[in-house]
């Protein structure tokens, strides 16, 4: 569906993008995930075509689109900020791609209509300032703006980054829900692994210019390609010189574990490596219960399901468990 190869983009003497490659399926959500400043929104903006690469190719159903004018490129954009007109009202500016179009008056209206019951928007909405609207129903506007067009393709710069935590969350729901029933081609961009992992069918990991690892939330989750990765996909644990002894691995490398891989206090499992430690502190979450234990010399953050019986108390000793085949390990020296 689209396919960037060597996309190489500079400003000035400065190399944002080096040489990159990705290939996005027809119908599937890909998320590009990484820090500020990465490339994954520089990336962005070479597919939609504000911004054209020093070098490489960007394909579209096997058709070279990187010099065609943004407007020519059948993509819906919803950006960070919306880019709304605040005065019009949300059949206007939901109307808005297909007045370019030239398209008659009464289909206008029909699509708009089709558009914005699919999208959750009322009819008493649609005759409103988007001022008047919330930062919620702002987004469903610019998602239906985007989408009205018929686009091949959808691509997204961090949307739901302006709203609060819980709407945040409910409208990822919905985001995911959308897409799904429209089957289109999304490409998404976030600095939120959360976000990432709930939402994406694939993830490229960018980091200062380069993509780290391309794949599925589980692959990049629990499979991390490179350090980077590991650490910055979720919470982890670096296990430190004498567990790195115990366990009878590479000192030369780097060893991680995930917190919920960590097993208190539960029967031996194969070749497991087991230690004493002592319950230094915990964060009470409800579904599960973070803890804070010192083992081994250095302190292992564990995340155990909450059952509302075994919840240990600070002081409280426990046995650590941890199964070589659940640590991911990488090159040293950095």
């Amino acid at each position: 569906m689209i396919q960037l190869n060597d996309i190489v983009v500079r400003f000035g003497d400065f190399e944002a993008l080096h040489k990159i490659n990705v290939h996005v399926r027809e119908g599937e959500f890909f998320t590009f995930l990484g820090p500020s400043g990465c490339g994954k929104t520089t990336t962005l903006r070479t597919i939609t075509g504000f911004i054209e690469p020093a070098s490489g190719t960007v394909m579209m159903k096997n058709e070279d689109i990187t010099h065609v004018p943004i407007e020519k490129r059948n993509i819906g954009i919803v950006f960070q900020s919306y880019a709304l007109f605040p005065t019009m009202t949300v059949r206007d500016n939901i109307a808005f791609g297909l007045k370019i179009k030239k398209l008659k008056k009464a289909e206008i209206e029909e699509k708009v209509r089709t558009i914005a019951k699919k999208v959750d928007l009322r009819d008493d909405q649609l005759v409103k300032a988007v001022s008047q609207l919330s930062g919620g129903q702002q987004q469903r506007v610019a998602i239906a703006r985007a989408l009205v067009t018929e686009p091949a393709i959808i691509c997204m710069d961090e949307p739901l980054s302006n709203l609060d935590a819980k709407l945040r969350v409910q409208l990822r729901n919905e985001l995911k829900k959308m897409q799904r029933d429209f089957g289109i081609t999304t490409i998404y961009v976030t600095h939120d692994q959360e976000e990432a992992l709930t939402l994406s069918d694939h993830i490229a990991v960018f980091n200062k210019g380069n993509i780290e690892q391309i794949g599925t939330p589980n692959e990049v989750y629990n499979f991390s390609k490179t350090e980077f990765v590991a650490n910055f996909i979720g919470d982890i644990n670096r296990l430190e010189e004498e567990m790195v002894s115990g366990l009878k691995l590479d000192p030369a490398e780097h060893h991680f574990i995930r917190l919920e891989r960590v097993r208190v206090n539960r029967p031996e499992e194969g070749e497991e490596y087991r230690v004493r430690g002592v319950i230094e502190s915990r964060e009470y979450y409800g579904l599960y219960i973070k803890y804070y234990i010192r083992a081994a010399g250095q302190t292992v953050k564990v995340i155990e399901k909450n059952d509302g019986i075994s919840i240990y108390e600070p002081g409280e000793q426990v046995t650590v468990g941890i199964h070589p085949s659940d640590i991911m390990s990488y090159p040293g020296g950095n």
